[in-house]
């Protein structure tokens, strides 16, 4: 490995497996077209697809925070990249609908091995003051590579390479990485630090560790809402710059603007936290998610793509808070099983969002459903209460 100090190393890999993971994730947005049209497959197909990868990873985010406590997070990490590398690679070679699915869902099942245990890595390898920087490096790494694998697939589309070729190209580069991390996995070892050893002390890791349920559920559900918006907004804007008249070429770039202002938002939102704390940093981001979603519905196409990336630090940024604040709920010794449960959330918040507001956009219009989205993401200001006011060692 590179020569960083243990909590940088950790850091290194877990940005690069999030890198990779959502990287391949993002994939889907520019492939699906294209399995649509090489395998003649039905808007319903190709919305099963979807659900068929975002349902295995929800289903598994919980037992890999629970194998994580027996075989390591990394090793579950290098398992994860493993399995969404084959994954793909069997779609790459793939002469049918059903082996499509399959690989589909490999590769999500391998997504599952990702988030909850580099976030839980994280946790435990920084201080408090230095945790929700950390988090939001490593948030903003997975839309460095949504950016990258999304940029690199339509560059190479547009160099003439097949997409197969092209999609095993990001696989060989997925299982490259996960050798690299073979080291890591070698030498890892959990850490003590001085908040976890008070932890530890007591009967708060029995169980699933969770420390202050009412609070934690509070922030699961704040969690789920959060992501939602997150998921039917990246969804469907795409949608909506088409609804205003714009080619699909803008449409398409449309997409690239708002995860380009996530990958800013999910990355500073974590240094405000640090300084203003969680409460104040999410409500502020929520007020113009909010905002940016009616506003959405008013403005012509060119002042839309002006306005995405803004829109787009706000939306996506809120997780690095909500998600930094997870670890003050949960025992040192059950961090992986604590941020499962709230991948799980983000994750089913993935699978059930995207359908419903699609439903109420065919009958009321996208307008009527960003109004909706609004108004159902409004309620976050309220189960946010939870979060912390202000962090003493902000300035540390």
């Amino acid at each position: 490995m590179l020569r960083f100090n243990p909590a940088r190393r950790i850091l290194f890999a877990c940005c690069g497996a999030h890198l990779i993971q959502d990287g391949l994730v993002a994939l889907q947005y520019v492939l699906l077209p294209i399995l649509a049209q090489s395998f003649g497959l039905s808007y319903t197909q190709v919305g099963f697809l979807r659900a068929v990868s975002n349902t295995a990873m929800a289903t598994l985010e919980i037992p890999a925070g629970v194998l994580a406590e027996r075989f390591g997070e990394p090793r579950l990490l290098i398992f994860g990249l493993v399995c969404a590398g084959t994954g793909y690679l069997g779609v790459a070679l793939a002469n049918s609908f059903y082996l499509i699915v399959i690989g589909f869902f490999i590769a999500g099942a391998g997504a599952a091995f990702q988030h909850s245990l580099a976030s839980a890595l994280i946790a435990g390898n920084f201080d408090i003051a230095n945790r929700r920087r950390s988090l939001g490096i490593y948030n903003s790494s997975g839309d460095a590579g949504k950016l990258a694998f999304t940029g690199i697939f339509s560059l190479g589309l547009g160099a003439g390479l097949g997409w197969n070729w092209i999609v095993g190209l990001l696989c060989l580069i997925t299982c490259i990485f996960a050798g690299i991390l073979l080291p890591l996995a070698r030498q890892h070892r959990r850490p003590m630090t001085a908040e976890h050893k008070s932890d530890d002390s007591s009967e708060s890791g029995l169980g699933w560790g969770i420390r202050q349920p009412e609070k934690f559920t509070w922030l699961g559900v704040t969690v789920f809402l959060d992501s939602l918006a997150q998921s039917v907004f990246l969804t469907f804007i795409a949608f909506l710059l088409l609804d205003k008249g714009a080619a699909e070429g803008v449409a398409a770039m449309a997409v690239v603007l708002a995860l380009s202002g996530g990958m800013i938002g999910k990355f500073f939102s974590g240094f405000m936290a640090a300084r203003y704390g969680d409460l104040k940093t999410f409500r502020i981001l929520q007020f113009f998610t909010v905002t940016g979603f009616i506003v959405l519905t008013l403005l012509p196409v060119v002042a839309t793509l002006v306005l995405l990336p803004i829109i787009g630090l706000a939306v996506q940024g809120s997780s690095t808070v909500t998600y930094g604040s997870v670890s003050e709920f949960v025992d040192s010794k059950r961090q992986s099983r604590g941020y499962s449960l709230i991948y799980t959330l983000a994750s089913a918040s993935a699978v059930f969002g995207p359908f419903v507001f699609g439903y109420i956009a065919d009958i009321f219009g996208l307008d009527a459903a960003m109004v909706v989205l609004a108004m159902v993401t409004s309620l976050t200001f309220i189960t946010s209460r939870v979060l912390k006011k202000g962090i003493s060692l902000a300035t540390s």
